[in-house]
């Protein structure tokens, strides 16, 4: 498979997603669409902050992780097999772990807002 259609199939979808969250997010807490951890859903309030914060970083590290897989690709002198899949499974794995981190300084367990 060429390099860049497989940078395109991962990070590139994975950053498409992240700008159609991002502009799109869920109104309501549901079980579709959104992030969805039993912290997140516990109220609105929280349901509003936890993809907020979760949107704005996936779309960060999406951006990063794609226009690093692109100049992996660009410069590779073998064949790229897993480095654009880490590059987007970190992006999605640090955007969860900032999301929860948030979520546990300004929340209580009760679901109420820290002052």
């Amino acid at each position: 498979m060429n390099p860049i259609t497989y940078v395109l199939t991962t990070n590139g979808l994975l950053f498409l997603l992240s700008i159609i969250f991002w502009k799109f997010p869920p109104k309501k807490i549901n079980a579709i669409y959104g992030y969805r951890t039993a912290k997140a859903m516990q109220n609105q309030k929280i349901w509003n902050f936890a993809n907020s914060f979760f949107n704005k970083n996936l779309l960060i590290y999406s951006g990063i992780s794609f226009l690093a897989s692109l100049v992996f690709a660009t410069y590779a002198t073998k064949e790229l097999s897993w480095q654009p899949m880490v590059l987007a499974l970190l992006s999605i794995l640090v955007s969860i772990i900032k999301t929860e981190r948030a979520l546990n300084d300004n929340f209580t367990d009760e679901g109420k807002f820290k002052s």
